[in-house]
């Protein structure tokens, strides 16, 4: 039974079964909440606590910026790759995150968000772009649930550094890079990226279910291998739909498949010696055929009675390497990427249509084969000069 106490002084209840002062309070979710105190200065104290946890307790209905970001983030990147996923908390983390730490979402403005995009400026195009695009879809977000009543992010604009741009390999470029790794392991991942225009993450999934070598020789895209630790993972989550595709393939690509699928155990087409899917770390051993032909300088360390030492080797174009054999006579960029853009580029100037193109290369939307790719069918000097002189 609670009773009121008598003396004059208390201006709380008192409750006879605990012994104890008490005092309803208004809590964050405006439902009471009931305070106790064994003196009424002591309850007066809790009261006074709890009003200032009140006060510093951000409001549900206009949470902080970095809180509303992480719960967006668990909301809608569950479907990406972990490479995206990685790359998109990197953004947030490095980019968006140091400028929007304790604001409310209700006191970010266009004027914020610019200065925000400002610092990114100077980065890569990639960056850039990714940096704004999150902040878009995070804030678009707020508005379409009613966090905030405008939306603050201004109207994409172009920005970010440009990446350097990407040379197609030469016909004699390709002759030297296949002659100097013939017997190698990466010369089949190669023929692949050249000749098929895979990507890497497709030729490491690739498996000989998929690899037709009859008439029409074709390759079907149907997987990907992509690394989660490390550790290779084979699904049949490609890029994006486009990705799935059916690819006919030249000579000089159906007589090396054949010959490797006559010797090979695996179901995969390029592997470990396991007969797995290469791992990241095997992957980049593979690479490093590659690499070690490159005529470059290169520099080592010594370590002698606890000091490193840095040495420089000048690696020269046609000399052999004092390990292994081999001649140093690659003198030109060439990454997995590399041999793709190849493949590409070979298909324009060889007057494929566009949108042809689009599909073997497993681009979802033309204006991207266009923006990447065309502008190099009109580099070529020479083939300028023979259509000047048929139009005219």
């Amino acid at each position: 039974m609670v009773k009121q106490k008598k003396s004059k002084k208390s201006k709380y209840e008192y409750v006879d079964a605990n012994q104890r002062y008490r005092k309803r309070v208004k809590g964050p979710d405006g439902k009471f909440v009931a305070l106790y105190g064994k003196t009424p200065g002591e309850l007066t104290e809790k009261i006074h606590l709890f009003q200032q946890e009140m006060e510093d307790m951000p409001d549900p209905t206009d949470p902080l910026v970095n809180d509303y970001i992480d719960h967006w983030f668990r909301l809608n990147t569950g479907g990406l790759t972990e490479e995206t996923r990685n790359s998109y908390k990197s953004v947030i983390d490095l980019h968006i995150k140091p400028f929007t730490e304790g604001k409310p979402m209700s006191s970010i403005y266009p004027n914020d968000i610019k200065i925000i995009i400002a610092a990114v400026a100077n980065k890569s195009e990639t960056i850039h772009n990714t940096t704004f695009m999150l902040l878009k879809r995070i804030f678009t977000a707020a508005f379409e649930n009613g966090i905030i009543s405008e939306n603050p992010c201004p109207v994409m604009h172009n920005g970010g550094n440009e990446p350097p741009e990407k040379t197609a390999l030469n016909n004699a470029q390709i002759k030297t890079l296949l002659n100097a790794i013939k017997d190698c392991p990466p010369y089949l991942f190669c023929l692949l990226g050249l000749y098929a225009g895979l990507r890497t993450e497709e030729i490491l999934g690739l498996k000989w279910d998929c690899v037709h070598l009859n008439e029409p020789p074709h390759i079907d895209v149907r997987r990907a291998c992509r690394f989660k630790n490390s550790k290779p993972e084979v699904t049949e989550r490609l890029k994006s739909k486009a990705a799935r595709r059916t690819i006919p393939i030249p000579n000089q690509l159906v007589d090396c498949l054949k010959a490797e699928k006559e010797r090979s155990t695996s179901e995969y087409v390029v592997h470990a010696p396991s007969g797995e899917p290469l791992s990241k770390t095997q992957f980049r051993r593979l690479w490093t055929y590659v690499e070690r032909r490159k005529a470059k300088d290169r520099v080592y360390y010594r370590y002698a009675n606890g000091t490193k030492t840095a040495f420089k080797v000048e690696a020269k174009l046609g000399t052999k390497a004092k390990r292994g054999g081999y001649t140093y006579c690659i003198d030109f960029e060439v990454t997995p990427h590399i041999l793709r853009h190849t493949y590409i580029t070979n298909l324009l100037l060889g007057g494929v249509d566009i949108k042809t193109v689009q599909y073997l290369a497993g681009h979802e939307k033309s204006k991207t084969t266009l923006e990447i790719y065309s502008h190099l069918t009109y580099n070529q000097p020479e083939e300028l000069h023979k259509k000047i002189n048929a139009a005219f």
